[in-house]
């Protein structure tokens, strides 16, 4: 049985062709410049207010105590940033990296499916590429969100 904490570090350890940095949660940057991206953080919660209620499904059976293993599940997301918005020439300019790295950070995955064996299930993740506001900026990325099956 692994901890919440655990299966989090080890999502942050994974190597990803292109990221030049993966935070975890201990080591999240107040702000970014340029030589950090691309960049992975690592948040074990929802970014947008109108998100809260939405897509929950699985989220909402939290705990699990019948008879068998006792099992939570665990809604995070893991925010790739890419590139600020104000650099380049736009969405034109930076779309082609960002595919490249959403590609490399599911082959990254997929190469370790359930983060070490903290996980009971693979994790499921959605894919989410858009403009995502951090450190009073707004950044082309993707979140990444996963849904994992955890034994407590």
């Amino acid at each position: 049985m692994a901890s919440f904490r655990a299966a989090l570090t080890n999502l942050s350890i994974l190597r990803i062709s292109g990221i030049r940095n993966n935070y975890d949660i201990d080591e999240l940057p107040q702000t970014l410049v340029p030589a950090h991206l691309p960049a992975l953080l690592v948040l074990p919660l929802e970014l947008e207010k109108e998100r809260l209620f939405h897509q929950r499904k699985e989220s909402l059976q939290t705990i699990t105590f019948s008879g068998s293993a006792k099992t939570a599940y665990y809604s995070l997301t893991h925010l790739l940033l890419a590139a600020p918005v104000e650099r380049g020439l736009g969405l034109r300019s930076h779309l082609p990296q960002l595919v490249d790295l959403i590609d490399g950070y599911l082959e990254a995955l997929a190469r370790d499916l359930t983060l070490g064996e903290c996980l009971l299930t693979p994790a499921r993740v959605g894919v989410e590429p858009g403009i995502f506001p951090f450190d009073a900026n707004s950044y082309y990325g993707c979140a990444f969100r996963h849904t994992w099956l955890m034994e407590i």
